[in-house]
């Protein structure tokens, strides 16, 4: 599928600079939602306005920022909620529409692909999502920068793993698209990523907790 067939939407949305996705098939007009944390009426303004509806929600990592307004987008919108399972019970607003999920899964937005990417280390759930050459990485990698892991749940060993195994691996022109706007441009690239994020350059796992201050 080429990047001209796919919808995707960024929008900066709350006081903690958070980017919230919407991602649809121009085909089938269906569109998901990634992390709805905040400003749902203006979500739902958004989907209709640009003639889409909403048919699912995806959900990064359970962290509050990202979740916050699950409970009444599904007030607006009765649709499935897809999370990785470590962190299921996690989201208890979700009741019966709460979908567990796995790395390697893929999930359609009409027929766009969305692969599941498990990337644990900010939280044990976190997941990056692909679809066409776009990569919505939530919180476990920044422009430049990488999500913390001191807080519960947190573990830097396998973030390390996730940045430099899982995400490095992606090939190169692959679109990073963030879950927070911490810098001056709002996407960048694997590539560029792998050139100048010093949370991916490092070469040992002992760098990298020194560089997270860990060590």
């Amino acid at each position: 599928m080429s990047v001209r067939s796919l919808y995707l939407k960024q929008l900066e949305l709350g006081p903690m600079q958070n980017f919230i996705y919407l991602v649809g098939d121009p085909v089938t007009r269906q569109a998901a939602v990634i992390d709805p944390g905040w400003e749902v009426p203006q979500i739902l303004k958004t989907v209709e306005e640009d003639g889409y509806r909403l048919t699912q929600t995806i959900i990064t990592h359970a962290h509050f920022d990202h979740v916050m307004g699950l409970g009444e987008l599904l007030k607006a919108v009765d649709v499935p909620v897809y999370i990785h399972k470590a962190e299921a019970l996690a989201l208890k607003q979700a009741g019966s529409n709460l979908k567990p999920v796995a790395g390697g899964e893929v999930l359609h937005i009409g027929t766009v692909p969305v692969t599941l990417i498990h990337t644990p280390g900010h939280t044990p759930g976190s997941q990056c999502l692909l679809v066409d050459n776009q990569l919505l990485t939530g919180d476990t990698l920044f422009i430049r920068a990488c999500g913390r892991c001191d807080l519960p749940g947190g573990d830097p060993t396998a973030l390390y793993h996730s940045l430099t195994q899982t995400l490095a691996k992606l090939d190169e022109r692959t679109i990073v698209c963030p879950g927070h706007n911490y810098a001056d441009v709002p996407t960048s690239t694997i590539g560029k990523e792998k050139q100048t994020n010093p949370f991916m350059r490092v070469p040992t796992l002992e760098q990298f907790l020194h560089t997270l201050g860990f060590a």
